[in-house]
């Protein structure tokens, strides 16, 4: 069955499937794991969708990788 990114309740092992799409669910979820600065953006994007699997969990590490890298502090 496929997850519904709408409606579904995320978790960090949420896997991201061919219908992942940045709904305003995934973000309320990303926010609280990473912030109230989080955002997407493009080479974000580009990592979530390079076919590797990965989860929700890997999303906001990731995020927080790249952000610690160019200074932004974590919350």
């Amino acid at each position: 069955m496929k997850f519904d990114w709408h409606g579904g309740e995320i978790s960090r092992t949420t896997e991201i499937d061919s219908d992942y799409r940045n709904t305003q669910n995934v973000r309320r979820f990303l926010s609280h794991q990473c912030g109230p600065e989080f955002k997407f953006d493009r080479g974000l994007m580009t990592w979530v969708r390079s076919g590797n699997a990965k989860n929700m969990g890997d999303i906001a590490d990731e995020w927080l990788r790249r952000k610690a890298s160019i200074g932004i502090p974590e919350h």
